[in-house]
């Protein structure tokens, strides 16, 4: 564990995994990072999307057992939140400078440096996604593998930077009020989880719009301009020397940025799943629909579940998964591309 006066840690549980969380001061400020598992393993890092933290981001899929018992088996995990976003986090000055997407990537290897983390596992969600994308990019030799939900890769189209800047002035007058939250719930989630007229919103959104309440608008506020503000790195995608897997949700907003992401990678070492019926965040809306990629992808790595682990019949490490007649993609709501194996030449 690193010792410095640069970092604060705190005790926590989840689940059944001891977690610890630190602020890690950066040349940026402090950065909060949870961290869940053996230290001893291989790092993942995470990064969630504008106004969400891990807990609001990726614990659908930490929650699903096989998919936890999967990435806590072979990875420590790095939950970093953006500045400000986690819980009981202070609020900055609304005249406090925003910092940029570069700063923000600087800032994830700040943090890797910290914890004296060499090449690490990336999983990030929209603008997560995109922050961590450039930081493969500006950093190729410290990134493994790229694990992308609905990513940006393109700077905002016009319709996207108008609807940012009318969040914008909305979190800088009122605050996260009612308007600001069914803004990024309609980011987030598929019109049939958010509930309509004659049907309620389900659980998870009903949780999501809570969490949304805890957080501070100014924090807020500063990671979406610097989202808005984020230039196009469609050609620095052809620097990139690992392997990617891009889940997008069929009715995302963003479904046309991530399929445009995934046209520019090269197609030996990168693989897209397309979620049907889902919206931008796969990893709580549907986070079943991610297990079978991940597990293939992570083999590519030489990873696998645990043997004593009870597995689904969906498992690709199940005997019954090589009836592939029973568990096609279409049945399981997913479109496949196939998953290259092999590892790319770093």
């Amino acid at each position: 564990m690193a010792d410095s006066n640069d970092s604060i840690s705190i005790d926590m549980e989840s689940s059944s995994v001891s977690a610890k969380e630190h602020l890690v001061k950066t040349s940026n400020g402090f950065v909060s990072v949870a961290i869940f598992g053996d230290q001893d393993k291989p790092a993942l890092i995470t990064y969630p999307d504008l106004a969400l933290n891990h807990m609001s981001c990726f614990q659908g899929l930490f929650l699903c057992p096989e998919a936890f018992s999967l990435l806590i088996h072979n990875f420590c995990i790095y939950h970093i939140s953006p500045p400000g976003h986690e819980l009981g986090a202070a609020a900055v000055s609304y005249d406090y400078p925003a910092l940029s997407v570069d700063d923000l990537a600087d800032q994830v290897a700040e943090v890797l440096d910290y914890f004296g983390l060499g090449a690490v596992m990336c999983m990030g969600v929209t603008a997560g996604a995109y922050i961590l994308t450039l930081f493969a990019i500006k950093y190729t030799r410290r990134v493994l593998g790229l694990i992308l939900v609905s990513p940006l890769c393109k700077a905002p189209s016009w319709t996207e930077w108008l609807c940012n800047k009318l969040m914008a002035n909305i979190l800088y007058y009122y605050g996260m009020c009612g308007m600001v939250k069914e803004l990024l719930l309609m980011r987030y989630f598929s019109k049939e989880v958010r509930g309509a007229a004659m049907s309620p919103e389900t659980e998870i959104v009903h949780s999501c719009r809570r969490l949304l309440g805890e957080r501070q608008s100014a924090n807020v506020l500063n990671f979406l301009e610097a989202i808005n503000g984020r230039p196009d790195i469609t050609e620095g995608l052809k620097k990139l020397q690992c392997r990617s897997l891009i889940f997008v949700g069929e009715n995302s907003p963003f479904n046309s940025d991530s399929l445009h992401m995934t046209s520019k990678l090269d197609r030996r070492f990168s693989a897209l799943v397309e979620v049907q019926g889902c919206g931008s965040i796969v990893t709580e809306e549907q986070p079943d629909a991610m297990l079978i990629p991940l597990e293939y992808f992570l083999m590519g790595y030489g990873l696998y579940r645990p043997a004593e682990t009870d597995v689904s019949p969906r498992s690709p490490l199940s005997p019954t998964s090589i009836s592939p007649e029973l568990y096609t993609p279409e049945s399981m709501g997913l479109k496949l591309k196939p998953i290259k194996t092999r590892l790319s030449q770093i």
